[in-house]
C-alpha cells in the first residue's frame, strides 16, 4: 500500500494526499527516506569509480591525512649533501605556503663561487617508468643572488652513484629573478641524458646543479620538492566515503522533512487553518520523493560524466593555483553540471508544487495562498538547512 501511494504521489499527488489523510502513515515517508539514502550510497560510489587523485612521493595531505612530515625534502637541510663552500639552511621566512606544504624553505649560498650543487641520496628506490610509476617532478626555485640569471640549471636522477639520468633545464624553463619559479619536469621521456645503467624504475637519489659564466655571491631559496602524475582512483576509499554519504543523505532528509513540517504547520495554524501535525508531518514525508528522484537523476548522469582528475595544483592548496586548476577542472564537467542544475531547478518547483497541493488538501485553503505557504515555507526550509549541514 504504501508503494502505491508513493508512485501515486508522482503522477496523481492531489488523490494520493486525500486518501494518505484518511489513513495517515509514517511507512510511506521512510520508506522514501531510506530508498534516498540507497540511491545516494550508490551515486556516490559510482562517482568514486570516474574520480581519481594525483599521488606525490613525498606524500600529500589528501593522499595520507595522517602524515606528519608533508614535503620533507625541502624542510630539513640535513638532508641535503651540497658542494664545497655551499652552505644550507632552512628558510621560515620565503617559502610556499599551501595546505601540503611545510612552514620552510630549504636555503643555498655560496660566496664568490661560479656554481653550486645540491643533492639528495638514498630516497628510493622510486618508480618513474612509464609503466605505472611517476610521471612528474615538481619544484620551485627562487634565485635571489646573483642578480643576473644561471647559464646551467641541471637536474639528476641517479639509480646508482655511477648510473643517472641528466637534464638541462635552461633552455625549456625561463626563469624570473628574485620570484618563485614553478617548475614541472616530466619523466622517463627522450629529453633526458642516460649514463651507465641507470633505469627509471629505481631511482634512488637527486641533484640539483647551477652554474654562471662569472664568480658572485650566490643565493637560491628550493621548496615543493614532489614526484607526482601519478593518479590513483578514489574508489579504492570507497567504505568511508559511501557510509559518509549514507549518514549525510539521512540528516539531509530527515532536518529537511521536521524543518518544512514545522514551518508549514505553524503557517496553516497562523491562517486558522484545523489540522494535527500527524497528517502534516506525514504529507510532507511524501512530498520530499523529489529529493529520491532528484538523486536518480543525479545517478543517470553517471555514464556521461567524464573522469574526475585532482590534480596536485588543486590539493596542493596554494592560493591562486587552486582556483585557476579547479576552475579547469570544472570546465571538463560543464555540460554534466548545466543538466544536474536544470533537474535541480525542475525538482525545486515541483517540490514546491507537492507542498501546495499537499497544504490545499489539508487546509481547503485558496491555490493562491496554499502555494504562498509553501514558497516561503520551502526557500525557508533550505536556507536554514543549509547553515545546519
Amino acid at each position: 500500500m504504501s508503494l502505491k501511494e508513493i508512485l501515486k504521489t508522482i503522477y496523481a499527488p492531489h488523490k494520493a494526499f486525500r486518501e494518505i489523510i484518511q489513513n495517515p502513515r509514517y511507512i510511506g515517508p521512510m520508506l522514501i527516506l531510506i530508498l534516498f539514502c540507497f540511491t545516494g550510497a550508490v551515486s556516490t560510489y559510482a562517482y568514486l569509480t570516474k574520480t581519481y587523485y594525483e599521488q606525490t612521493m613525498p606524500k600529500n595531505r589528501f593522499e595520507d591525512p595522517s602524515q606528519a612530515r608533508i614535503d620533507e625534502w625541502t624542510e630539513d637541510p640535513a638532508l641535503w649533501h651540497t658542494s664545497e663552500g655551499c652552505v644550507v639552511k632552512a628558510n621560515n621566512m620565503d617559502y610556499i605556503s599551501g595546505m601540503n606544504y611545510g612552514t620552510n624553505s630549504i636555503e643555498f649560498s655560496a660566496v664568490n663561487s661560479a656554481e653550486m650543487s645540491a643533492q639528495l641520496i638514498n630516497i628510493g628506490p622510486i618508480n618513474c617508468s612509464n609503466s605505472g610509476g611517476y610521471s612528474k617532478l615538481y619544484f620551485r626555485i627562487k634565485l635571489t643572488q646573483p642578480d643576473f640569471p644561471p647559464n646551467g640549471l641541471w637536474l639528476y636522477l641517479y639509480s646508482s652513484p655511477t648510473s643517472y639520468f641528466c637534464r638541462n633545464l635552461i633552455g625549456e624553463a625561463k626563469l624570473a629573478l628574485n620570484a618563485w619559479n614553478n617548475l614541472t619536469i616530466a619523466l622517463a621521456d627522450g629529453d633526458w641524458i642516460q649514463v651507465g645503467d641507470a633505469d627509471w624504475t629505481r631511482i634512488n637519489g637527486l641533484r640539483i646543479e647551477l652554474t654562471w659564466q662569472n664568480k658572485s655571491d650566490l643565493r637560491i631559496l628550493l621548496d615543493g620538492l614532489f614526484f607526482g602524475g601519478v593518479f590513483k582512483q578514489a574508489v579504492d576509499e570507497a567504505t568511508g566515503y559511501v557510509t559518509n554519504s549514507f549518514a549525510y543523505t539521512f540528516m539531509q532528509f530527515s532536518i529537511r522533512w521536521i524543518l518544512l513540517t514545522g514551518i508549514i504547520y505553524v503557517m496553516c495554524k497562523a491562517f486558522k487553518a484545523n489540522i494535527s501535525w500527524r497528517i502534516t508531518m506525514v504529507l510532507i514525508g511524501f512530498t520530499l520523493i523529489t529529493m529520491f528522484l532528484q538523486a536518480l537523476a543525479n545517478l543517470a548522469a553517471f555514464p556521461i560524466t567524464p573522469n574526475i582528475k585532482y590534480s596536485f595544483e588543486i590539493i596542493g592548496g596554494v592560493n591562486g593555483e587552486v582556483k585557476a586548476a579547479y576552475a579547469k577542472l570544472m570546465e571538463e564537467v560543464w555540460f554534466v553540471n548545466q543538466l544536474l542544475s536544470y533537474a535541480q531547478a525542475v525538482f525545486t518547483v515541483w517540490s514546491v508544487a507537492l507542498c501546495a497541493i499537499a497544504i490545499r488538501s489539508m487546509t481547503e485553503f485558496s491555490w493562491s495562498k496554499s502555494f504562498l505557504i509553501a514558497v516561503v515555507a520551502y526557500f525557508a526550509t533550505i536556507t536554514i538547512e543549509g547553515f545546519l549541514i
